[in-house]
């Protein structure tokens, strides 16, 4: 919320609080009464802002469901990606972008992500499933498959698990998921080690997607204000071209430098590197 009042190119989204994840636990892991109207109503606004419609396949608006701690608990809970998808909306999405290996490149990121935190299938049949068709092709990296091998993939993983069509219904059970991973060992540990309040609880952040996977022109990466193994003040972090965030956290792929980032980009790193000057200046620390 700070970032998009400074201005910052931000996605737009809204925030289902704490309090609402409190009361979450006390109703035993059942969303309270009025939230998903409110997140519907909320979803209209940002339908408007980014001209695109939750659920319709002729334009569709994705959206990422994070969780957002009142301390940062990095990667010990859960997210969900391009949420609101389903086998018209894919369709739509490739007529639309003209690009049907990033529609179902997406649609096969959503399932595999959706099946292992929402259905409890986890991540290892989803990556066999990966592994298994990457050794058939002989290619080595995901990238490597065609739209027709994308369409197969999400064939196998409807197999491990289907999720609901309908988009609505899969962000109230998103929604619940990532609430509800608040209490996974992972966090419960973090908590304890770090003597964080287990009553604190989280919120939920829903945005609007951006895609980091349309192509080589597209991409995703971390970058920190200040080198942290020395505290030098540079434009510090990784990217990938073509990926998504989760492709940086993974360890799947190798990550670049920055340093080729601003070689290869010079316009766009310049562009980075005042957007981090802003958020240091304004948080007086830090980021990343």
């Amino acid at each position: 919320c700070e970032m998009t009042s400074l201005g910052m190119p931000v996605p737009f989204g809204f925030i289902i609080t704490t309090q609402t994840h409190l009361e979450y636990q006390h109703l035993s892991q059942r969303i309270p009464d009025g939230t998903m109207e409110e997140v519907y109503a909320a979803l209209v606004k940002m339908e408007i802002r980014q001209g695109s419609e939750f659920g319709n396949p002729a334009n569709p608006l994705l959206v990422s469901v994070r969780s957002g701690s009142v301390v940062s608990m990095p990667g010990m809970m859960d997210s969900l990606l391009n949420l609101g998808i389903n086998d018209e909306i894919t369709q739509g999405l490739a007529k639309l972008t003209g690009n049907p290996r990033f529609a179902y490149d997406t649609y096969r990121r959503f399932l595999q992500m959706y099946g292992a935190v929402v259905a409890g299938k986890g991540s290892h049949p989803y990556a066999q499933i990966l592994r298994d068709y990457k050794h058939q092709l002989g290619i080595q990296e995901n990238c490597g498959f065609k739209p027709e091998n994308l369409k197969e993939i999400v064939g196998l993983f409807k197999q491990v698990h289907q999720p609901p069509e309908d988009p609505r219904t899969q962000l109230e059970k998103a929604i619940g998921a990532v609430f509800t991973s608040w209490n996974n060992p992972r966090a419960q540990t973090y908590r304890k080690l770090n003597e964080l309040p287990e009553n604190a609880g989280t919120a939920v952040i829903i945005q609007a997607m951006v895609f980091g996977n349309m192509g080589q022109s597209s991409g995703s990466g971390v970058v920190f204000t200040r080198n942290p193994a020395n505290g030098n003040k540079e434009c510090y972090g990784e990217f990938l071209m073509n990926a998504e965030g989760e492709d940086m956290t993974s360890g799947s792929l190798i990550p670049r430098s920055l340093e080729e980032f601003k070689e290869e980009s010079p316009t766009l790193f310049n562009q980075l590197f005042q957007l981090q000057k802003t958020l240091e200046q304004h948080y007086r620390d830090m980021q990343d």
